[in-house]
């Protein structure tokens, strides 16, 4: 590397960007910044890549067997000590009762893009969108265009003995299912919802009836423009249905755009000169895959009836015929719109709300009826490409929106990339209205055979912060908080070196979610991660206590639960960390605080009471003055409540 790019590096990662800095403290220069990289074989094996951890440690990391090596390792759901980790060839069952050393309990082969995971109570779901997906998740495909064989839609498993899950039913839908959300009636627990997000073409109505690509204004029940809203009763499976097409979309103009970046404009130029396939995508130029590409040159070899390799001639009319398939994969239109199929939809129940990152849209919609969520709030941006998933914060009070800009395969963390681009964009929300507030970018430049730009993530529930832990595929893991949501800041981070340092080769952290102690990631091509957040001066020990405090018997982060916490020593110590830290309480008090408190947990019930009940009374004589009263009457609540 010329030693004026590193220097430019180097600046990006340890300077503000944007609303966006480098927590004060971390090690400089970046060690992010060089990591040497791996190599990977045919067989997906890979060894390993140069590591860099700030302010977390990795627990674990552990490979699936073949034939799930080597495919794409998607999301996570939870259940009781499982994981169950998503992947290309069907899902892969840990238990990590010990994080340190997880054991892989079960592998079912059931070959669909993406097979993203949800659970609820005794059943799993699984999504697929492609058309290799067969109902009997058998492998080989189909290679019939109508095929009665064919599954786009979610399967249903009863896993209540995970070591022998029994398919039980499954949805078909007219665009497959990218991803799906688990949605839950506070009201109604013998049922639960699906919502279906997928921007894949409309399946043929011969092979599923009722499809339909025609534009709305020749066909009000056209199969886009909509998302699917699927019923599920809990004790009979077997009956879950559709009972919604939800018409979220409606009246949306055709979002802005920024176009491709000046280094991808060049990377583009050199695939075309090697006689790349390019195709439109919006308005931003796309190499297309070679396991995209190949088969449809067979496609047109076999339609000529013809055998062999593909010629020239049948390049050329592949070439001719690629705008009206992706017109055809991107579902037309009634001229310019907006944006007719959701990526993913994270519903927050206890708040009555989702936020639905929806192509060129941020929306948020309102769901106190979950079979008919309806939209009551829009956000664009220039800066943002795709709008991918979405986060609340505990309080309602924030939503935040990444850019999956590049869809996940392509480097997008580059020195040369604005730190706009494929960011986080953060917004305040109150009375059903989104204001922005912020982005928040990765600092670290990745290097260009790193794909590399916002994904999936969750809160960390630590008292009285917004913190989240998000993937950046080859950008590694960061953790950073955002509870002022004008000026968020990284406050740990794990990353890798390349997947691959001699090619580019799709890798890195597709989702990290918090569960009951600990961080865990599903990585693309190395398997499955657990970390653990450790002390620094950003995140104290009582406050990671704290946090542990929060349990749960299962988790899908797109059904996002409402953090509570019980009242512990550790939690009220967490609280008295935080006005030390933020200087939001007068140093003698806290000195006091933190004396009554160690004395008060030797004593026997009865006078640990007294103690801690005079202690809340005189902090919340000296709350009204106090930077931050609201928290400090907050940690004289938790005091009268502890035991």
């Amino acid at each position: 590397m010329k030693y004026a790019a590193r220097l430019l590096l180097i600046a990006l990662a340890t300077t503000t960007v944007g609303s966006t800095a480098l927590a004060q403290g971390a090690p400089s220069p970046d060690p992010r910044i060089g990591l040497r990289g791996g190599t990977q074989a045919a067989n997906g094996a890979v060894t390993p890549a140069a590591e860099a951890l700030w302010n977390m440690r990795l627990l674990s990391n552990s490979m699936p067997p073949a034939p799930f090596m080597g495919q794409t390792n998607s999301d996570l759901a939870f259940t009781g000590k499982y994981v169950i980790q998503g992947n290309y060839a069907g899902p892969i069952v840990w238990d990590i009762s010990n994080p340190a050393h997880p054991v892989l309990t079960k592998t079912d082969l059931c070959p669909a893009s993406q097979n993203d995971v949800s659970v609820y109570k005794h059943l799993m779901i699984m999504s697929n969108e492609s058309n290799s997906g067969r109902l009997d998740c058998g492998g080989g495909g189909i290679r019939d265009t109508v095929s009665a064989e064919r599954l786009r839609g979610v399967r249903i498993f009863d896993i209540r003995d995970i070591n022998n899950p029994k398919y039980v039913a499954n949805v078909q839908t007219c665009r497959g299912s990218h991803t799906h959300t688990i949605v839950t009636d506070p009201k109604d627990p013998d049922n639960f919802y699906i919502y279906i997000s997928g921007q894949a073409g409309v399946r043929s109505p011969t092979e599923l009836a009722g499809c339909s690509d025609r534009p709305i204004s020749e066909d009000p029940n056209s199969s886009r423009f909509r998302i699917e809203v699927i019923k599920v009763p809990v004790a009979h499976p077997e009956q879950a249905a559709i009972v919604n097409s939800a018409r979220i979309f409606t009246d949306l103009a055709p979002p802005p755009e920024h176009g491709p970046g000046a280094d991808d404009l060049l990377e583009i130029e050199k695939a075309r000169s090697a006689g790349a396939f390019i195709a439109m995508i919006g308005s931003e130029p796309v190499v297309l895959p070679p396991q995209f590409v190949a088969p449809m040159l067979d496609s047109v070899v076999k339609a000529r009836n013809g055998t062999g390799a593909p010629t020239a001639a049948d390049s050329a009319a592949f070439r001719a015929y690629l705008p009206t398939l992706i017109a055809s994969l991107m579902g037309g239109g009634d001229g310019p719109s907006g944006p007719d199929q959701c990526h993913d939809i994270t519903v927050y129940p206890a708040i009555g709300l989702a936020g639905g990152a929806c192509g060129g849209y941020g929306l948020l919609l309102d769901i106190r009826n979950p079979e008919n969520p309806v939209r009551i709030d829009a956000v664009s941006d220039s800066n943002f490409s795709y709008w991918h998933s979405a986060t609340f914060n505990n309080d309602g009070t924030t939503l935040l929106f990444t850019d999956e800009w590049g869809g996940g395969g392509a480097p997008k963390c580059r020195a040369s990339d604005k730190p706009e681009w494929g960011a986080n964009a953060i917004f305040g929300l109150e009375k059903g209205k989104l204001t922005f507030k912020s982005y928040y970018k990765l600092p670290a430049a990745q290097t260009e055979i790193e794909n590399c730009v916002a994904h999936n993530g969750s809160l960390i529930p630590i008292p009285g912060r917004d913190v989240m832990v998000q993937a950046w595929y080859q950008g590694g893991i960061s953790v950073f908080d955002f509870t002022d949501a004008s000026n968020p800041m990284e406050i740990a981070y794990f990353d890798r070196g390349p997947v691959d340092s001699t090619r580019f080769t799709m890798g890195g952290s597709w989702s990290v979610y918090w569960y009951n102690g600990v961080i865990v990631s599903s990585e693309i091509a190395r398997g499955l991660d657990i970390l653990e957040i450790t002390p620094s001066a950003y995140v104290t020990q009582n406050e990671i206590d704290a946090a542990k405090t929060v349990r749960f018997e299962q988790l899908n982060v797109q059904n996002q639960p409402k953090f509570t916490w019980p009242a512990t020593f550790s939690l009220a110590r967490a609280y008295v960390d935080q006005l030390e830290r933020t200087k939001g309480f007068k140093e003698s008090m806290i000195t006091t605080t933190r004396t009554e408190l160690a004395r008060a947990e030797k004593l026997a019930p009865a006078a640990r009471k007294r103690a801690l009940t005079a202690l809340a009374a005189h902090l919340n004589r000296d709350a009204p003055s106090a930077p931050e009263h609201k928290k400090v009457h907050k940690l004289a609540t938790i005091l009268a409540e502890l035991k």
